[in-house]
């Protein structure tokens, strides 16, 4: 038996979880072992992620793997700048499952 607690995220906070797919070389080779990659919030955690795509793509998620990949410092015109933090979730998904990242939500 499994004693793992069911999140609950509503509508609105599912959509504001899942900023943007990554559409990568890297990323594109994880669909050959069922993985999906999206970018999201900084504050987001894997129940919730898993809730999100769950809830939004009707798929069966088996694991979230997440990132924080830290912003670079950047030069433009003699100004530093620096670009922002941003967190990525890999998604695998269960066998049969499939999200089309090139199609809109």
């Amino acid at each position: 038996m499994s004693n793992a607690k069911k999140t609950i995220v509503s509508a609105e906070r599912m959509y504001d979880l899942i900023v943007a797919p990554v559409i990568t070389e890297k990323a594109t080779m994880g669909s050959e072992h069922n993985q999906v990659t999206f970018k999201v919030r900084l504050d987001a955690k894997k129940p919730e992620i898993k809730a999100a795509i769950e809830g939004l793509f009707k798929v069966k998620v088996t694991a979230v793997n997440t990132v924080v990949v830290k912003g670079k410092t950047k030069r433009f015109r003699g100004t530093i700048g620096r670009r922002s933090d941003y967190k990525k979730a890999v998604v695998t998904l269960a066998e049969g499952s499939t999200i089309d990242v090139t199609t809109g939500v």
